[in-house]
């Protein structure tokens, strides 16, 4: 009698979001609520620009802070060891990029960064992310907010890997 072979899965890894050194509170409290209500982890690098007990933060993120797994890392070379370590992508989301999000083929545990509102990434943040993808735009307007860019990126992701569903 021959015993059916069932097949090994690896494990899915989550789609989560990094913030690098947030300088808004309101916008990082949206951003809370938004992974909170998609089941995606949060990775935040410091410094952030202000604390995390500031009212404007919670006040954004309303009760959903309890509900969304938040690492903080102390900084982004603490970020990156613990990011090779887990053989994780890191997708940065810049107006700087050359390749649109719409063209770009999502996996599992794809990292995908936003920068400062006031300054995005460093250009060693730039060199060391896998991918940079942009939103295309209107000519002539310099970009979206970072909650709005987030999500327009993370809903496309979520949904080329079969997670848009499944929160």
């Amino acid at each position: 009698m021959r015993v059916p072979v069932r097949a090994v899965h690896a494990i899915e890894l989550p789609m989560e979001i990094v913030l690098y050194e947030p300088d808004i509170p309101q916008n990082a409290g949206t951003i809370m609520r938004m992974a909170a209500c998609m089941s995606v982890p949060v990775h935040i690098i410091e410094p952030a620009g202000f604390p995390v007990s500031d009212r404007s933060f919670r006040r954004a993120g309303l009760d959903y802070l309890d509900a969304v797994k938040i690492e903080r890392h102390v900084s982004f070379a603490a970020f990156e060891a613990w990011r090779r370590e887990n053989g994780r992508r890191l997708v940065l989301l810049t107006t700087r990029a050359k390749t649109a999000y719409p063209a770009f083929a999502f996996r599992e545990g794809d990292l995908l960064m936003v920068g400062r509102e006031s300054a995005g990434v460093p250009d060693t943040v730039h060199a060391a992310a896998d991918v940079s993808l942009r939103i295309p735009m209107r000519e002539g307007l310099r970009s979206l907010n970072i909650a709005v860019a987030l999500s327009m990126v993370l809903g496309e992701a979520l949904r080329q890997t079969g997670r848009l569903n499944d929160a």
